[in-house]
């Protein structure tokens, strides 16, 4: 006689399966991604781990937010994590990887009023860059600036504010021996474009030294690449740079910039457009890409 065995719905069910724990190997790869995203000028083409992370990241949802909550843990933001950018992070106010303005400035130049100018120059150097909305949003697109085209593109800016501050009779000469209460294209304006050193070397103080100096900065951090010495040195964007400036984008001073009308040509040269007649101003102590 055989014995007749009957299973439940319940029985039959397959029991889900729990997800994998998180191991320290998997601990150490997320942390080892961040890594990479912290060398901004390593390529993941170039690198066989770097892009073996990275694919892991876009295949594998889990290790993807391990990943996110080790930079986040590191105070950084994600910008984008892809075969073009790498993991592309940017560092939070509070991050112990942010650059400040002023430890920035204070590196380049014992003048405490020259933060003003640091600031300034980093932020003509993205509005040049990405002189229009469609030029941020085109992952194709490849932005050009030069330093002198860069001091150029200021100088028009600051002639443009002046003509503003005569018309409006606002003050355009205040104490010389408070450069905190001026306006951050005052003081550009009032500084020597070039100069030159003994051995003809362009002078660190100059406004296009500050230029010079700001570019190099973004070339050392993976957001430019040099492309030559003509026009006080040529350079590239890459796509890290365009998701910074992507980033910070909607920023008063960065918009208010633009819409002064004085909008370079995107090869890099000095040449510029002339200045059209509407009523935005110049934020003064904003630099790209640090934290006041």
């Amino acid at each position: 006689m055989s014995e007749h065995v009957e299973w439940s719905d319940t029985e039959a069910a397959p029991t889900p399966s729990a997800p994998a724990p998180v191991t320290p190997a998997d601990a150490a790869d997320a942390a080892r991604l961040v890594a990479f995203g912290l060398q901004p000028k390593l390529q993941p083409a170039r690198d066989q781990e770097y892009a073996e992370l990275l694919r892991r990241y876009r295949e594998d949802p889990p290790f993807a937010r391990l990943a996110d909550a080790v930079a986040a843990g590191l105070g950084l933001i994600v910008l984008e994590v892809s075969p073009r950018a790498g993991m592309a992070v940017t560092a939070a106010e509070d991050s112990v990887f942010a650059v400040r303005m002023g430890d920035y400035a204070r590196r380049t130049s014992a003048d405490g009023g020259d933060r003003f100018l640091h600031g300034l120059a980093h932020l003509a150097i993205a509005a040049m860059a990405f002189p229009r909305p469609e030029d941020l949003a085109d992952d194709a697109y490849i932005g050009r600036v030069s330093v002198n085209g860069v001091d150029a593109f200021v100088r028009q800016a600051c002639r443009r504010l002046e003509e503003r501050a005569e018309e409006t009779g606002e003050n355009t000469d205040p104490a010389t021996d408070a450069p905190g209460l001026e306006a951050a294209w005052r003081i550009w304006a009032r500084r020597s474009a070039a100069g030159a050193t003994k051995d003809a070397r362009r002078l660190a103080g100059s406004t296009t030294g500050i230029v010079g100096k700001a570019a190099a900065f973004l070339t050392d951090s993976g957001f430019l690449q040099r492309t030559g010495d003509d026009n006080g040195g040529t350079y590239r964007t890459t796509a890290r740079y365009q998701l910074q400036v992507r980033d910070m984008a909607g920023s008063a001073a960065m918009a208010e910039l633009l819409e002064l009308g004085v909008v370079p040509v995107t090869d890099g040269t000095p040449t510029l457009v002339p200045a059209a007649d509407d009523d935005a101003e110049l934020v003064a102590d904003a630099g790209l890409p640090f934290h006041s």
